[in-house]
């Protein structure tokens, strides 16, 4: 009866999981805020400086600001705005799904300064004599043209005003009405110009006795409202100077989406077939919690009122990863444990039991580097660095207790006691029970290899592309994006091969002259455009209409300061200096110093590989590259522990070792145990990677290529060069004074 209850209850389990996703997860799905690359967009980043000199900026001036800005997204109908200050004195906008990004930008820089002045510059009336909300757009009885009329606080003062103004000799009589004037702005010189500074200079011929005023000029009932609309929101009492900014066609990012979601099911479709033909019935438990797993991600960002991004999703696919891993782990423990000859239950008891410890340490390796890449990241990191830490903190619950719940129930009914072929284990493999020998060789290939004595081999191969990395990096260095530069980048896209010659000729017709132009994408759709200045406001609107006029489709431009450029790359360093000191401190703490030193060394060999591909190949280093080292060095961690965590056990078994020999046995038996996980995870993670490579959107092109290299080098160094390496350095000391591992306790962590 119980075997049957048990049963029972996981197909109970199963459904109800497949019942509240099918039933909510497109709800969830639409409610999640998608970033500027998956919807279209801008963002700026503004550095506040006080309007009168010597102003100090404190945060309550920031937060007017920001209140101030608020007001005026809301006039332009934006429900997914985000203002936030960052640090002492900046402020960054984000406005996704904009329509009009000219008309955004120009509503949040002016500072709608509003000053009534006569024609030699002399202020006469300013914001504090309008009643606050009271302008609005309305319509001049004569010409019907759009204008903008104002309520007065003192209509007395406004007919001294005029009355002084109309006494002025003509054509002098005139009260010039500016918005935001600067020191140096003169009527004199504006009033010759086509498109002058001021709103309006309307001549007066005798006093005016009013409650209100008439803002007269060019308008349309577009920009009339606009005008409106800046001046009830308040006028800023700082100036917003743009130091970064980037914008995204709505397009594109449709596009952007449509290609990144389409490689994301693709890549798990793929990662869910491989678990359930290695693995058998265990790889259908881990599909099912891997399913889980995503939903619950998507319903604890969505919660957090997260905003997903590119990398965000690429961050979720290769939390797919994270969570196979811990998978593929207990179920390799699972299948030693059978193969020993032990039963199902104790195979499964015993298997749970070792791999805890390991996937705990390799996930919080991992997510100390997400914590840190969320510190010190720009926005678009810190939603992929946010997307990372909540799939660590999942991927762990489903994996390890989610898992465990629905296979235990399968084991703890005994329906799979004579059914160990559903482990993926076949009867030649388990052990004779007459076979008395304590330990057994480790079979690859149905070979006994040795890899220990090829060590040479792999440390001359790793510095031979040591050298010709370095060489590449003296000789053509690393081609930086305008995220560590600065300048600009424009993005062109079409729905077909674009000619450069044509693209070039636009600028030519727009008076830019671009670095270079090159062409990207599977049919060469893009041309990507880089700039070493910064483009203006202006040139950024006149680019985006122009070009979206040609080919259909904005394109995607971004502006970087050289101060933003310079944050960048320090920042950059601080996250891989910090996340790799904060490493050897816990590996030092979980196993030991030689180990935290040796893969500290096997990570800089990964990131050094990484940059020297992107040296030779002149792919454009872009800020999201930082997150795919970063990723990298968690991903080679998780390897690397995972690998000495096996080493460590083995000692334990040996308990003192007394020659290098015996040390190298050891380790060889550990690579050899550890080989075959390492290959699955390696290429499950591989196949969500080469997903997002191959079907993935452009901007995240770099990001995969970073991890495709990062993950075969951290492979490679796991197995070959972290453990060679500490078999040397510590098989030196053992050859002068054995050493007794079991005096080292092990932490284990909670039972299942």
């Amino acid at each position: 009866m119980k075997k049957r209850g048990r049963i029972v209850a996981f197909f109970l389990i199963v459904l109800a999981i497949f019942g509240t996703i099918g039933t909510t997860v497109t709800g969830i799905a639409k409610d999640i805020n998608l970033g500027l690359d998956l919807q279209g967009g801008f963002e700026v980043l503004y550095e506040v400086e006080p309007v009168e000199e010597g102003t100090e900026i404190t945060r309550s001036l920031l937060e007017g600001t920001v209140d101030t800005l608020n007001n005026r997204v809301n006039g332009l109908g934006i429900s997914e705005a985000t203002i936030n200050i960052e640090g002492e004195n900046r402020i960054r906008v984000q406005l996704a799904g904009v329509d009009n990004q000219e008309e955004a930008r120009e509503l949040l820089s002016t500072s709608a300064q509003l000053t009534f002045r006569d024609v030699n510059d002399n202020k006469l009336l300013d914001g504090t004599d309008i009643v606050d909300g009271s302008a609005r757009q309305d319509f001049d009885p004569n010409t019907n043209q759009p204008l903008v009329t104002l309520g007065l606080e003192d209509p007395e003062k406004f007919g001294d005003v005029t009355e002084q103004i109309s006494e002025m000799t003509p054509p002098n009589n005139r009260l010039v009405i500016w918005m935001d004037y600067e020191e140096g702005d003169s009527y004199e010189e504006e009033v010759t110009k086509e498109d002058p500074k001021f709103v309006s200079a309307p001549a007066v011929d005798e006093r005016l006795n009013t409650s209100s005023v008439q803002i007269t000029g060019n308008f349309t009932v577009e920009s009339a409202q606009q005008l409106a609309d800046i001046i009830n929101s308040g006028s800023l009492q700082v100036n917003l100077n743009e130091i970064y900014s980037t914008s995204v066609g709505a397009q594109f990012g449709e596009q952007a989406l449509d290609k990144t979601v389409f490689a994301g099911f693709v890549g798990i479709g793929v990662i869910f077939l491989f678990m359930m033909v290695v693995y058998r019935f265990p790889g259908i438990i881990a599909a099912i919690n891997l399913s889980l797993y995503i939903f619950l991600v998507l319903l604890v960002f969505e919660l957090l009122n997260g905003v997903l991004t590119l990398p965000g999703i690429a961050a979720l696919i290769l939390g797919v990863g994270m969570a196979v891993d811990a998978n593929i782990i207990t179920f390799e423990r699972i299948k030693e444990e059978l193969r020993e000859g032990k039963s199902v239950v104790a195979s499964f008891k015993n298997g749970t039991k070792n791999s805890l410890s390991t996937i705990l340490d390799a996930n919080i390796t991992t997510l100390l580097a997400a914590a840190i890449l969320f510190i010190f990241g720009t926005s678009a990191v810190k939603g992929f660095a946010t997307m990372l830490i909540i799939s660590i903190v999942v991927s762990f619950i489903t994996a390890v207790y989610g898992t465990r719940l629905l296979l235990g129930l399968w084991v703890k009914s005994k329906a799979l006691n004579k059914r160990k072929g559903w482990f993926g284990v076949k009867q030649d493999q388990i052990k004779d029970i007459k076979d008395s020998r304590e330990e057994r060789p480790v079979l690859m290939f149905n070979r006994e290899l040795r890899p220990v004595d090829h060590r040479r081999k792999y440390f001359i191969g790793s510095l031979v592309m040591v050298v010709l990395g370095t060489v590449s990096f003296l000789l053509f260095q690393i081609n930086p994006g305008v995220d560590f530069t600065s300048g600009s980048r424009v993005q062109v896209v079409g729905e077909s091969t674009i000619d450069t010659e044509e693209v070039e000729a636009g600028f030519d017709e727009l008076g830019l002259s671009p670095q270079s132009i090159v062409l990207s994408g599977d049919n060469n759709e893009m041309a990507v455009a880089r700039f070493d200045t910064v483009l203006s406001d202006e040139r950024v609107a006149e680019v985006q209409s122009y070009f979206g006029e040609q080919y259909g489709t904005q394109p995607s431009v971004s502006t970087v300061s050289s101060i933003v450029g310079e944050e960048l790359v320090k920042n950059a360093v601080y996250a891989v200096s910090i996340a790799a000191a904060g490493m050897i401190l816990y590996v030092a703490l979980r196993f030991e110093f030689y180990f935290a030193i040796t893969a500290i060394i096997a990570l800089l060999h990964n990131v050094f590989f990484t940059l020297a591909v992107f040296s030779i190949t002149q792919i454009e280093f872009d800020v999201t590259i930082i997150a795919a080292i970063l990723t990298i060095i968690g991903y080679s961690i998780n390897d690397t522990i995972v690998i000495f965590d096996r080493i460590r056990e083995n000692l334990r078994f040996k308990k003192k070792v007394t020659s290098f020999k015996e040390l190298a046995n050891v380790v060889n038996r550990s690579l050899l145990q550890s080989f075959t996980r390492s290959m699955n995870t390696t290429i499950t993670t591989l196949t969500a990677v080469l997903a997002f490579l191959i079907l993935g959107a452009q901007p995240i092109t770099g990001f995969a290529i970073a991890l495709f290299v990062g993950l075969l080098a951290g492979s490679y160094s796991s197995l070959f060069i972290a453990a060679q390496l500490w078999l040397v350095w510590r098989g030196k000391m053992i050859k002068k004074k054995p050493v007794d591992f079991t005096k080292k306790k092990r932490v284990e962590g909670p039972q299942v």
